[in-house]
């Protein structure tokens, strides 16, 4: 009995030095590892201190192309249409002849209008002989004072008529000058709204001639955008602004791009929409794009000044929304909640959470984590070439990670084949 209460405490004291041994390897374990990452070498990645500075924007806004210059050509004269002189879609310069309307009636009234001048200048030219004659008569007492008066009476009737024939023959050479209809302005003639032989009166409609160089853009400008754009210009002219037009490409890709400048910006703000009115012109010599088309059109050098901006790569997603990773005074990540403003391409604007003078990180931040130790590596400014760097970075990783999933794919019925062989 007492043989085997000794051998049952043996068994019980082995068991507890068993255990004993076994936490004290785990704790022995716990602290390696955290000594190991405590001695994880610093996360090298771009850094740069917080200055204020002046980012261009890349935005752009959506506009109806339009011709302001657009013309519909209407009869100004009645009769018949003997003649068109061009084929519907094509280009006509200005002055060009489009319609001919009755011509030889209207020049046939011109020629009864000279006659009619000719015959009232005899008449005030007989007038006035006779007036300078009684006049003469009047000194010797040959005529009384009421014939000479009758006589002058005469030849300023004779000068009306003169006048009222000649207001008639310019009346009928503007009519004559309208019945030859000549383009106002150069552009792409529209369909022909009345066809030879038929008799027009004045005010049909013939045609429509659009201008296709240039065109107008007219667009709306947020009021921010409209402020930062006249702080920007400063002594220059509305002119000086280069404006770039994207037209959507039929199958939604990009279509033809046009440069032109900024013609006019609006000096009051819309209260409907907060917005200020703007245009700009572009010039279409080959006519690659047509009034009526969706656009958007952008305005080179426009800036947001003053600001605190991060490359985009920089922003993360936190507990409590947009964070970046602030370095304290030993180099470690600490995360800052930050308040996002605008997207300047590749520049992201910050509106609060960093002050200038902060070291913030500016490169990839995956793999970093709050009191991860930053290696800092200097940051040359240029945030396109770093958010082009990572993309492609990542892209590389995606792809050799698709690879090598591919290989186990095509590896793995190779190795059941052959358990299925054995």
């Amino acid at each position: 009995m007492r043989i085997q209460i000794r051998s049952g405490r043996a068994a019980l004291l082995a068991l507890a030095a068993g255990f004993l041994l076994s936490a004290c390897g785990q704790q022995e374990q716990a602290a390696q590892q955290s000594q190991g990452e405590q001695e994880r070498p610093p996360q090298p990645v771009e850094v740069a201190e917080m200055t204020r500075q002046d980012v261009p924007l890349d935005k752009s806004y959506p506009s109806l192309l339009r011709s302001d210059d657009e013309v519909t050509l209407v009869a100004r004269v009645t009769g018949f249409l003997e003649g068109r002189h061009f084929e519907p879609g094509e280009l006509v310069e200005e002055g060009q002849t489009l319609y001919n309307i009755e011509p030889d009636l209207y020049q046939a009234l011109v020629n009864q209008r000279e006659a009619d001048l000719q015959s009232a200048r005899a008449e005030m030219a007989r007038a006035q002989r006779d007036a300078q004659r009684f006049q003469r008569l009047l000194s010797q007492n040959s005529v009384s004072q009421q014939q000479v008066d009758e006589a002058q009476a005469e030849l300023r009737v004779a000068q009306a008529r003169v006048a009222q024939a000649e207001a008639a023959l310019e009346s009928a050479n503007i009519d004559l000058g309208y019945a030859e209809v000549k383009a106002p302005v150069s552009g792409m003639i529209g369909l022909s709204q009345i066809n030879v032989g038929n008799l027009v009166n004045s005010g049909t409609e013939l045609a429509t001639i659009t201008p296709l160089d240039p065109l107008e853009v007219r667009f709306q400008l947020p009021q921010r955008d409209a402020f930062e754009l006249r702080r920007q210009m400063g002594e220059q002219s509305v002119e000086a602004i280069t404006a770039v037009l994207q037209v959507p490409g039929a199958d939604g890709g990009e279509g033809p791009t046009l440069e032109g400048h900024l013609d006019f910006l609006g000096s009051r703000v819309d209260e409907a929409t907060s917005t200020v009115q703007a245009s700009a012109t572009f010039a279409n010599p080959d006519a690659r794009v047509l009034p009526g088309q969706f656009v958007r059109v952008s305005l080179e050098g426009l800036k947001r000044f003053d600001v605190l901006a991060v490359p985009e790569i920089a922003i993360g997603q936190g507990l409590m929304g947009p964070q970046v990773f602030v370095l304290d005074e030993e180099g470690t990540a600490r995360a800052r909640t930050v308040e996002l403003g605008e997207v300047a391409g590749p520049w992201q604007i910050l509106r609060g959470g960093v002050e200038p003078g902060e070291r913030v990180v500016v490169g990839d931040p995956s793999g970093i984590e709050p009191g991860t130790s930053i290696e800092p590596l200097p940051f040359e400014g240029d945030a396109e070439t770093l958010v082009e760097e990572v993309e492609q970075d990542e892209q590389e990783t995606e792809q050799a990670a698709m690879e090598e999933a591919a290989e186990a794919g095509s590896a793995a019925p190779a190795e059941s084949g052959e358990d299925d062989a054995s």
